[in-house]
């Protein structure tokens, strides 16, 4: 009997998770392309592989990611989860491999860089296309029936931040077991093969979704025969969107050149004539520590709720961050304290506002609209990435002209401005960022048609026509967050 009652459950957890674990792709794109960066260098050198150079193949990704969000959102809603979730796998298993396999024009470094940054922008698309499908899916999965309750948003935070994080371990173990494979005197077949790895989870994500059906709440209160309000949609949730959008560009400002140039800085600290296993190592060390963070987190986030369990992160952060800044000449000279409190600095992130921002995303909109509201947000939290991996060399150098005597306060920079940051958006949250239930999505569905009624929209025009499941609209209404 029990056996029986479980099957639901476990087979509705499934497809939360072929939904969100797409994800990975994202971690691992955007964490090996950090470490790939470093094997250039090492192989071409400084006077090829410039500064610019490195910063430009993170970017393009960036900017192709951006592209993907707001186009995919859009699509999301009007053709679909599933349509965009299959385009968007195939698109980064393409180019993951069309990466591995770039080349220049008579083999010149500048050509193979140029195409590099071409695939890098395509595989973005792919990448950002997952977010507002394949994370906009997975909240839709979390409340459909034999979910419990309590664990809504747990299933929810594994199956995206966690998987988001494990790609970036990944993709810090893959150079690593790669060098030990090949040595350091074939370091080109390490940063290809490396890339090109990406094809695999794409991949194996593409056939577990080849027989999933659209959402109930998708099939129930989707626009996609109608014609969308948008005036009355921003009317009522722009401040919400605007809340949101604010505390993804911040923490994504803060987060990404941590985690991308986690090689850089240990490079730093080991020595410039370090081997690639002790820096790789290192790398993989300090990504480990995103992982303790998102998975306890998750288990928060249920009790706390996600606006709470978000500003308990940010601020947890930022008193980590000025302790770093305050005590970085000591902690540098012990590499494992360094290392420690690096990762504890990453880890409250995760716990926060990597586990929580993309829920509040997807849950504070209606469905009728819910990929493009997701896609908005993520797209400004990626704009923060895009500035934030161009801010932070500039910082580091404001930092370090303004202080010439002191050799080591360049690197303080970016934690002391990342922690007061968090702290703001900390405020941000708790004044402007509405709390989220169970089964809010379903409440806010009701509550959004009978706004449309009382501004004369016909909504008997939603859903999808001959698909729509019927849905218990009776059930009662839970507290929210922190009630």
């Amino acid at each position: 009997m029990s056996q029986v009652s479980r099957r639901p459950g476990l087979s509705q957890i499934s497809l939360i998770f072929a939904c969100g674990t797409a994800l990975f792709s994202d971690g691992y794109a955007n964490g090996v392309i950090g470490l790939v960066n470093t094997l250039l260098l090492r192989i071409y050198g400084p006077e090829q592989v410039t500064s610019n150079y490195s910063s430009t193949i993170l970017s393009v990704t960036f900017a192709g990611t951006i592209f993907g969000m707001l186009t995919f959102g859009y699509l999301s809603d009007r053709l679909g989860r599933k349509f965009g979730m299959m385009t968007a796998t195939g698109i980064v298993a393409f180019f993951s491999l069309l990466s591995a396999a770039s080349s220049g024009a008579h083999h010149s470094v500048r050509g193979l860089l140029d195409m590099l940054s071409f695939c890098r922008f395509f595989l973005g698309i792919g990448v950002g296309a997952e977010y507002p499908c394949g994370s906009v899916a997975a909240s839709e999965q979390s409340e459909e029936p034999g979910i419990d309750k309590n664990a809504q948003h747990r299933w929810f935070a594994l199956a995206t931040n966690t998987m988001i994080d494990f790609g970036f371990v990944i993709s810090a173990v893959v150079p690593l077991i790669l060098v030990l494979i090949f040595g350091e005197n074939h370091l080109r077949a390490v940063w290809r093969i490396s890339l090109g790895l990406g094809f695999i989870p794409a991949m194996c994500v593409f056939l577990w979704r080849l027989r999933m059906e659209e959402p109930t709440r998708f099939k129930k209160d989707s626009m996609r025969n109608a014609k969308v309000p948008y005036m009355l949609i921003l009317k009522r949730y722009w401040a919400s969107l605007a809340a949101i959008s604010a505390t993804w560009f911040i923490y994504d400002f803060i987060t990404y050149p941590f985690g991308l140039y986690s090689s850089t800085v240990t490079n730093i600290i080991t020595g410039s004539d370090a081997t690639l296993v002790v820096v790789f190592g290192w790398a993989v060390v300090i990504n480990l520590f995103n992982i303790p963070g998102t998975v306890i987190g998750a288990f928060v986030v249920d009790f706390l709720g996600p606006k709470y369990t978000m500003i308990t992160g940010l601020l947890c952060q930022a008193t980590i961050g000025f302790i770093m800044s305050g005590l970085y000449s000591k902690l540098v000279s012990h590499i494992a304290a360094f290392a420690v409190v690096y990762g504890v600095f990453l880890s409250f992130g995760e716990f926060g506002p990597g586990n929580c921002l993309g829920m509040l995303a997807a849950k504070s909109g209606p469905t009728a609209v819910r990929g493009q509201f997701y896609g908005i947000a993520a797209a400004m939290g990626k704009v923060g990435a895009f500035a934030g991996t161009w801010a932070f060399r500039s910082i580091v150098d404001a930092f370090a002209k303004a202080h010439p005597d002191d050799p080591t306060i360049g690197q303080t920079g970016p934690f002391w401005i990342g922690s007061g940051l968090a702290v703001l958006s900390a405020a941000i949250t708790f004044f402007f960022v509405r709390p989220l239930s169970h089964d809010g999505m379903e409440r806010e569905d009701r509550e959004f048609r009978s706004y449309l009624e009382a501004n004369g929209y016909d909504t008997t025009q939603m859903g999808l026509r001959g698909e729509t499941e019927t849905v218990d609209s009776s059930a009662g209404d839970e507290k929210p967050e922190g009630a």
